[in-house]
């Protein structure tokens, strides 16, 4: 197979094989420590500009399957990986992760080190790093890694948010949830499809107006890519929402959101949670739960104190960093982390059912 080089802004580099496309990528680099599921993972719009650091030992051996992907293609700008499997031994799956990178342009480096450079990481924190294939000159390679812009301070959402509304499941359910698409994850609609919702689909770009014309039941405020501080029209339009009092969950990215839009702060992590299983702790019911996290950016509960009305109901048991909260007033509930799961356990999927319940409370006080 081809060389490849990857570079990290530091200065430090890895020398490897070529995985995917013979070219060049750039991005934030980031690790996931889950052990299946990467297809899920790859094509998980929150990844949106970031190359992503797979810790499992192979990557690729179960081939790709036509059912198993969150978005409709890979959203990663890079892999990096131990060992790259181009054979697969799974019978129902329809190609190999190496034809799937190819067809969708996406360069990675195989035989890589990834233990020293995920203690690497831990120790010096989350940095932009460039990959190549075709160019060997860290000089060059450096000047071109010198132009990414920083993921602090980056809105990447319009990049993966549908341009226009689209609707999901049965016209005829009961339960009307608008979805507001930073990066929705399709795991997310098929949960709530599974509940009798009927969605529709709005663009992040989304006014307060746009979504109360369509007169939802409930509101959910979907994952995504960037940083949640820089998306000051979305956190406008979430406020004017949050005041209407209609049930809304959010997301990951939509728990950032509408934290930011209810006078709360968020901070940029060492490293962030990316991972199948990270464990969380219910402070209202003091149940633990494993759950699946991809996050960079996290609510600083410092700032909790700015909304007394925010409650805390969720915390990361590794690092104690905000994992969930309510606001009862607004009839608003977020998570930092992936309660849809896929990849990853069905731990938090009750939350679904808890947001169906606020719905179902609301239309009776509403029609009553």
């Amino acid at each position: 197979m081809p060389e490849a080089i990857l570079l990290l802004e530091d200065g430090t580099h890895y020398k490897g094989k070529a995985v995917g496309k013979i070219g060049t990528t750039t991005g934030e680099i980031a690790f996931n420590t889950g052990m299946t599921g990467y297809q899920e993972i790859f094509t998980d719009p929150s990844y949106f500009g970031q190359i992503l650091l797979m810790t499992p030992s192979h990557i690729g051996n179960y081939g790709v399957h036509v059912n198993e992907v969150e978005s409709e293609s890979i959203k990663i700008s890079g892999l990096v990986c131990k060992k790259f499997s181009d054979g697969f031994s799974r019978p129902s799956a329809f190609e190999s992760l190496q034809t799937y990178f190819e067809r969708d342009g996406i360069v990675g480096i195989s035989d890589v080190d990834t233990r020293a450079l995920v203690r690497h990481i831990r120790d010096k924190g989350a940095m932009n790093c460039i990959i190549s294939s075709e160019e060997f000159d860290l000089e060059k390679l450096n000047k071109q890694l010198s132009d990414v812009p920083k993921m602090e301070g980056l809105e990447l959402s319009s990049k993966v948010s549908t341009q226009k509304p689209y609707y999901v499941g049965n016209e005829k359910a009961s339960l009307h949830v608008a979805v507001i698409d930073y990066g929705v994850k399709q795991n997310i609609l098929r949960c709530l499809q599974e509940r009798g919702c009927y969605m529709k689909v709005f663009p992040s770009s989304a006014t307060k107006e746009e979504i109360f014309e369509w007169d939802p039941d409930g509101i959910m405020l979907s994952n995504g890519p960037g940083d949640p501080s820089a998306m000051e029209n979305e956190i406008n339009e979430v406020a004017k929402l949050l005041k209407l009092g209609i049930p809304t969950f959010g997301i990951c990215l939509g728990h950032q959101i509408m934290a930011l839009a209810s006078g709360l702060n968020t901070k940029k992590m060492h490293n962030g949670h990316r991972g199948v299983n990270h464990p969380i702790l219910n402070l209202i019911s003091g149940k633990g739960e494993i759950t699946s996290q991809n996050h960079g950016f996290v609510v600083d509960e410092n700032s909790l104190d700015k909304n007394k009305d925010a409650v805390l109901t969720h915390r990361h048991l590794n690092d104690n960093s905000v994992a969930g909260i309510k606001y009862p007033k607004q009839n608003a509930f977020s998570v930092q982390y992936h309660p849809e799961s896929s990849a990853g356990p069905n731990d938090s999927r009750y939350l679904f059912d808890n947001f169906i319940e606020l719905i179902k409370k609301y239309k009776l006080v509403k029609t009553s």
